[in-house]
């Protein structure tokens, strides 16, 4: 079995910083690319940035220059650093990976979901 698990949501200021971590376990081989998504509410999850195997990074326009992905490969962890947080912005933040995993019927491959970590931005 594969999970990941995300920390590091909660509270902060408009203008503030907050970092999101995003741990993978289990029977896993290897990890090609990692992304975070975000739902805001009566939205759509939507893409936020993806980093892929060989650390390319990309973004949604609207979060260029203010987020960072990162990925730490001895940890199978993702992380996304947020600065300059805008209200709008509050958001159930889910992370993504796409894994190669050993199972008793041999490997998969597939795309596995954490469960979500809120973030509120607010004064």
């Amino acid at each position: 079995q594969v999970q990941l698990v995300e920390s590091g949501g909660g509270l902060v200021q408009p203008g503030g910083s907050l970092r999101l971590s995003c741990v993978a376990s289990g029977t896993i081989i290897s990890i090609n690319s990692m992304s975070w998504y975000r739902q805001r509410i009566g939205n759509q999850r939507e893409l936020v940035a993806t980093i892929t195997g060989s650390d390319t990074t990309t973004y949604a326009d609207s979060v260029k220059g203010r987020f960072t992905i990162s990925r730490d490969n001895a940890k199978n962890t993702v992380y996304l650093q947020r600065n300059s947080l805008k209200s709008e912005e509050t958001a159930v933040y889910y992370c993504n990976a796409d894994i190669l995993s050993a199972h008793q019927m041999g490997l998969r491959r597939g795309a596995y979901w954490g469960q979500g970590t809120q973030v509120t931005v607010s004064s």
